[in-house]
This record gives structure tokens, C-alpha cells and sequence, in this order.
């Protein structure tokens, strides 16, 4: 199956971490978009011009006074503090009185008018605490912050900020983004059409992605993955035959010492539990994801900058000198995790993987339990798998994967559990091409080619050609009446078995000469005689 090259934006966003999100290629809107931002920024001209100081504090002056108890001055200002949430919110809904009456009598397009109209009667939550923050601005002559905050509740209008204005009153320059993975879209998918799919539901899908990274050898703003899902399933023994699927395919390519990581995603939830940071889990994976890259002080370092204390560092410190086989490394996962009813889960999913595994070894893949494989993308929920191709090629990763339990409850079906991996056919492509993998030179694809000598002569070989098409035999015949040297040379640079010499004297007799390019033997023959040469 395929799916479409981009997605809506809110399909794509949230999926894949703070990383992954950064690296969506975001599509421009068509139509007239640039026009009503025009427009909006108009708007934010007039608020930059009512929402200043001088217009609040003449405006509001009674206001102001009567809740300070203040005397008129020009310095009064000086003597206000913070007023009670009562009296502040009195002078806020004053303000948004004043407000909207301005967009009634403000005559612009519709976009502004009606949109931001309806977002000040819905009063909601963003939007007030835009407000207050002008306020306390205002209050304190911070004309500075007053213009921030000013662009700060234009660009949430602008950019439709989930946390405050709803999506249907904001005008976004992009709401569309081409796919960063086949996952995503493919759970999407499943729920469209759950009325059509018989579950458990299987699929392969091979398609461009695209990430807004910076290209350098392994990295790509556009490749190809080919994925293998099965969705409607919580058994494990869909993740012992995505193991035997990598092994297979690998050694078919004839690229050994592949390594297929596996890890667990209860077991990350366990670790977290233990050291007492399970709101912390998102921080606490993405900086452990890091690891092969940035090492053991770099993880540690933006743990603690991301609150993680360096008591629970040293708690969950045992992690990183694991090491073993993948018996091994299981007890000691038991002992890091005996307080962890997650992490005890992640285990016994692992130990299930593992034994059905070793009464069904693999043929030139070796698994390894890796317990700091995080996987940065968020809704993995069970097993996850990294491809690492062999020691003597720097690559990244060549494949991935895991289980998600509950990706298309995103899109209303709940409690379909899918799990699949991925192939990375481009790193592939160059880890195959550094060990020298690839053939000399590929097979020719045409067994047989007819010399043209000319119009009468081309029309005589093109029905022979088209008669050994018929019998499944690849023929072609040269397009031009070229010298014969030129020809040969042709035949003999692309591999070709046979080359036919069809001239006058063949066509009075109705016979061909073929000719075997490898033996130098040729022969006349009749057209039933040919296919049954070639053939």
C-alpha cells in the first residue's frame, strides 16, 4: 500500500519528539495566505497603536484610580502595585470591550473582523493571560515588554497555538507537511478504513521520506523507507518474526554482522519510575538516545539540565557499564528494577523474545540487548529494535522499529496495538556499496539484438523482435543504420548473448544469422529455430 507524500500538519506534529518534530519539512499554504497575513499585520499595526500606554492610562484612568484609591498625578504610576485578581479582571473585561468595539468600527478584511471578533467573545483562556500580561505592562510603563507581548498574541493568532486559540479561528501560513515517516501515516490509515480490514491487518510499504536535516553521508532531506507493520495484534510473536524478517533479508543481501538492538520501552518507564522521574520519562529517553553520540557525561549533563537531580543519575548510573550477553544483562536489569511493576513487564517481553529466538536461531544477525536504546520517536510503547550494520562501517542506524500500542487512538480508534520495523534501503544502498557487495556489472536485461542495416531490413528484424516478445525472450533492435563496428561494440559493452544479422540475403531466404557473443559460433537459422536457441 502507499500513502500520500504529505499529511495534514496536525497528523505528523507530536509524534516523533522535540527532535523529530523540528525536522518536519512544513508545506506553504496556496491561495492567498501572504494577503491575509498582509492583513494581519495591519491588525497588529492598530493594536501596537491602542494597546500603548498613553491610550490605557487615559482610558482607564478612572478605573485605575478608583481601585488604588490614588490621586490624579502625572507621576501617579510610580505608586500603583499589583492589583487583586477581582479588580484586575474588571479592568481586563473592560478591555475587551473597548477592544472589540474597535474591530467593529476597524474596517478591514474578514479574516480579522470576524475571527479575532470571536476569539474575544469566547474569552479564552490564552487570550486573557495575552491580555494580562499587556496589562501588567502597561501598568508598569514597561513599553519594552507591552510591544513583546503584543507580538506574542499576534504570532499565537498567526501560528494557531494549540495552547490557546483554536485551530478554526487562526489563520496558519502552513498547515500541511510532507511525511517523516511511514508509521504515522499508516496508522491514519488503518483508521480510515477499519470498516475494510480484516484484523490482524499486515501491510509493506515502500516510499520517500523526508526530513529537514542537514545532508551529509547517511543523512538525506529525502529517502526511502520500506516498512513491515501488522496492526490489531498485542502477541509477541509478531516481534520474534520482524527479527527473523531483518535476519532474512540481510543475509539475503549477503551483508553479515548485522546487529538487531532491541530494548523495551516498560523497561525505560521502569528506569524513570525507580529514580522517582516517571514525569520526567520524554526527557529522561531523548537525552539516553543520545548516547552513542554525545556519550555517558553528555547524557548525564543534559539529564541534570533538563531537572533530572544527580542523586537519580546515580541511582540509574548501573545502566551504562551493562554488559554481557543477553542473559546476563537481564539479571541485571532484574536488580536495578525489583521496585518497578512496568519494568518487570518490559522483561518478561524481552525474556519471551529472546527463548523463542534461540529455539529458532538466526542465520547471520546477532540480537543484543541494548537497555540505553530509547528511540526518540514517542509513541513507542513495548519492544524497540535498532539495525546497526557491521563494526567496520561507520553508518548509523540501517533499520528500525517497535511496538506501538495505541498510535491510531490519536485518531480515534482506541486500543489497536501495532508493531513494526523499517529498513533504511538508502544507508543500505551505501553500506553495501563500501563492502563491496554489489556485482562487477549487472546482468544484461536483453538476451538478443538485431543489426539494423536499414529501413527494409529494420522492418524484417522488428517482426522477429516482436515474435520473440510474444515467447517472453528480451530482444531489441538498434535504433540507427549505424556502421556494424559501432553496433558489435554496443552488444558486446552491454553483455548481450546474441547479436542477429539480418540482411538482403536472409530476408529472400526467410532465415537469420545468430550469432553467440561468447562462443564467437554463429549460425542461419529459422525465427523457430532462434527462440528455441535463446531460450
Amino acid at each position: 500500500m502507499e500513502t500520500p507524500s504529505f499529511e495534514n500538519s496536525d497528523t505528523l506534529m507530536g509524534k516523533y519528539g522535540e527532535e523529530g518534530d523540528r525536522l518536519i519539512f512544513k508545506i506553504l499554504n496556496s491561495g492567498d495566505f501572504l494577503r491575509k497575513s498582509e492583513d494581519l499585520l495591519r491588525y497588529k499595526v492598530y493594536l501596537d497603536e491602542v494597546l500603548n500606554y498613553e491610550y490605557f492610562f487615559e482610558k482607564y484612568n478612572d478605573n485605575i484610580k478608583s481601585l488604588k484609591g490614588l490621586e490624579s498625578s502625572k507621576n501617579y504610576f510610580d505608586n500603583l502595585s499589583p492589583v487583586d485578581d477581582e479588580s484586575l479582571k474588571i479592568v481586563v473585561l473592560q478591555i475587551f470591550l473597548d477592544i472589540k468595539h474597535k474591530i467593529d468600527d476597524f474596517r478591514i478584511q474578514k479574516f480579522d473582523k470576524q475571527n479575532l471578533k470571536v476569539l474575544l467573545d469566547k474569552n479564552e483562556l490564552d487570550v486573557q493571560e495575552a491580555i494580562y500580561d499587556i496589562f501588567f505592562s502597561i501598568k508598569f510603563f514597561e513599553k519594552n515588554r507591552v510591544r513583546s507581548n503584543i507580538n506574542m498574541l499576534i504570532t499565537k493568532v498567526l501560528t494557531g497555538s494549540k495552547a490557546g486559540f483554536s485551530q478554526s479561528y487562526s489563520l496558519q501560513i502552513s498547515e500541511k507537511a510532507l511525511r517523516y515517516d511511514l508509521t504515522v501515516p499508516f496508522a491514519r490509515y488503518v483508521v480510515q478504513h477499519q470498516n475494510e480490514i480484516e484484523f490482524p491487518f499486515k501491510r509493506y510499504q515502500i516510499q520517500p521520506v523526508w526530513r529537514a536535516d542537514r545532508p551529509q553521508k547517511g543523512r538525506f532531506r529525502e529517502f526511502y523507507q520500506c516498512d513491515a507493520d501488522v496492526v490489531g495484534s498485542d502477541s509477541l510473536w509478531q516481534e520474534v518474526e520482524f527479527v527473523q524478517l531483518y535476519d532474512a533479508v540481510f543475509t539475503a543481501l549477503g551483508l553479515e554482522g548485522i546487529t538487531i538492538k532491541i530494548n523495551n520501552r516498560k523497561i525505560l518507564s521502569g528506569f524513570a519510575e525507580v529514580i522517582g522521574e516517571s514525569d520526567k520519562l520524554i526527557d529522561f529517553t531523548v537525552a539516553l538516545d543520545k548516547l552513542d553520540k554525545i556519550g555517558e557525561e553528555g547524557v548525564v549533563k543534559e539529564m541534570q539540565e533538563k531537572g533530572i537531580s544527580a542523586e537519580a543519575i546515580k541511582t540509574i548510573q548501573p545502566i551504562f557499564s551493562l554488559t554481557g550477553d543477553f542473559s546476563t544483562k537481564i539479571e541485571g536489569l532484574k536488580e536495578i528494577l525489583t521496585s518497578s511493576e512496568e519494568g518487570k513487564k518490559g522483561i518478561e517481553e524481552l525474556e519471551f523474545i529472546q527463548r523463542a529466538l534461540e529455539a529458532m536461531p538466526l542465520a547471520t544477525a546477532k540480537l543484543d540487548l541494548d537497555v540505553t536504546l530509547a528511540r526518540g520517536l514517542n509513541y513507542y510503547t513495548g519492544a524497540i529494535f535498532e539495525v546497526a550494520a557491521p563494526e567496520k562501517v561507520k553508518m548509523g542506524s540501517i533499520g528500525g522499529g517497535g511496538r506501538y500500542d495505541d498510535l491510531t487512538g490519536i485518531f480515534g480508534l482506541k486500543n489497536m496495538s501495532g508493531v513494526g520495523i523499517s529498513f533504511g534501503l538508502d544507508r543500505i544502498y551505501l553500506v553495501l556499496e563500501e563492502l563491496g557487495l554489489f556485482p562487477a556489472s549487472a546482468e544484461a536485461n536483453t538476451q538478443v539484438i538485431f543489426i539494423n542495416f536499414g529501413e527494409k531490413e529494420a522492418l524484417y528484424a522488428m517482426k522477429a523482435v516482436k515474435e520473440l516478445r510474444t515467447q517472453h525472450i528480451a530482444a531489441e533492435m538498434y535504433p540507427d543504420a549505424a556502421k556494424m563496428k559501432k553496433q558489435m561494440n554496443h552488444a558486446n559493452k552491454r553483455n548481450i548473448s546474441f547479436v542477429v544479422l539480418a540482411g538482403t540475403k536472409e530476408m529472400e531466404e526467410e532465415k537469420y544469422t545468430l550469432k553467440n557473443m561468447k562462443t564467437g559460433e554463429q549460425s542461419s537459422v529459422s525465427l523457430q529455430e532462434m527462440i528455441k536457441t535463446i531460450s
